[in-house]
């Protein structure tokens, strides 16, 4: 077996460093600069596209299939309630505290360690490190804008906080700005036409209403009412009232299908802000899953979204950490979760077979 003890130091390290410079989402230059500067010292080659950066396998062949190894770089804003310093790594009691240490810095020092071994290793398969920007925004300027540009790809490894558990499947996400329109008038008189009660069924009606297909790995297709928008002052007839809807869709039904039934049922107008962020599934049989199932990991699905939902190839989301650590105050990584995770990935992708 590998001593993965090296590996281990090499990823705390990079994820210390990474830890100290701020990320922020469409603000990862600094990040990204440094990361690539610490990727080429290590004597490997790398590519750029904006804060996106990447390695190819020194020895690829197009004969084989390539696996893309992916995790992102850039972080939430910190939330209130720090009360370590979200940008300055700390060590205690075996955790590593730092905004990004969860999500998804374990999972990108990890997997770049990964890369950094089996790269020079004889593989049926060849490997890409992506290390990709605005994940946390879903940016058109993160992975999307990357992929076209790369060999074809036949698998990827999604690295998030999973407790190192294959998520199979994954929640997509469909974000709806559904307005009604009435006409202004005086609050003491009979005039006017009020927006916010032409929006009253509408919204009961995202509340009550179930989609037929349910997923044995995703479960139903959850809408919530996240905001509402209306009137200037309270002795004003509002006549605009808009509402902001959070569309969680299961592999069942693609974005697009979901919106056309939607609109069958309300009487507001509705816009879809994007239909990009689809709900992806790899099958339970792929050999991935079967290799990780035999070292005793357990696959299921995942309520949260991730770069996955712009693969357009099979992906499999695994990683250290936990999602509920994930944009918390105070977020770690625990030190044995890292170490753990280079054992697992390493066994998996070592002699694998796709």
């Amino acid at each position: 077996m590998i001593d993965t003890g090296y590996y281990t130091s090499e990823a705390l390290t990079l994820l210390h460093s990474l830890i100290g410079i701020p990320s922020i989402s469409r603000e990862e230059e600094a990040a990204a600069d440094f990361l690539q500067n610490y990727i080429e010292e290590t004597g490997i080659m790398t590519g750029r596209s904006g804060n996106n950066i990447w390695c190819i396998s020194p020895m690829f062949d197009i004969n084989k299939p390539t696996i893309l190894l992916n995790s992102h770089i850039d972080t939430v804003k910190p939330v209130s309630g720090w009360r370590k310093q979200p940008f300055t790594p700390k060590n205690e009691n075996g955790k590593l505290y730092g905004l990004g240490s969860n999500d998804a810095g374990a999972s990108l020092v990890s997997l770049f360690q990964v890369y950094r071994h089996l790269s020079m290793t004889t593989q049926s398969y060849n490997l890409i490190f992506l290390a990709s920007c605005e994940e946390e925004v879903s940016g058109k300027g993160g992975i999307e804008s990357v992929l076209p540009g790369l060999p074809p790809i036949s698998f990827a490894v999604v690295g998030e906080p999973t407790e190192m558990q294959p998520a199979i499947a994954e929640k997509g996400l469909m974000v709806l700005d559904v307005t009604a329109t009435g006409k202004a008038g005086h609050a003491a008189r009979n005039e006017g036409d009020n927006a916010i009660y032409k929006v009253l069924d509408d919204i009961a009606w995202f509340r009550d209403y179930r989609f037929a297909k349910e997923s044995p790995l995703l479960g139903p297709v959850k809408m919530s009412v996240t905001v509402i928008n209306a009137g200037t002052q309270h002795n004003v007839i509002p006549d605009r009232c808009s509402f902001v809807v959070d569309v969680r869709s299961n592999e069942l039904y693609s974005n697009e299908e979901l919106f056309t039934e939607i609109q069958k049922h309300i009487s507001c107008k509705a816009e879809a802000r994007s239909f990009r962020l689809n709900s992806s599934r790899i099958e339970e049989s792929h050999p991935f899953v079967q290799k990780a199932k035999k070292l005793g990991r357990v696959p299921f699905g995942s309520p949260t979204l991730s770069d996955q939902a712009l693969m357009v190839f099979p992906s499999v989301k695994i990683g250290p950490g936990r999602s509920s650590r994930s944009h918390t105050a105070d977020e770690y990584i625990m030190i044995k979760e890292i170490e753990e995770a280079l054992e697992l990935y390493l066994k998996i992708l070592d002699g694998l077979e796709i």
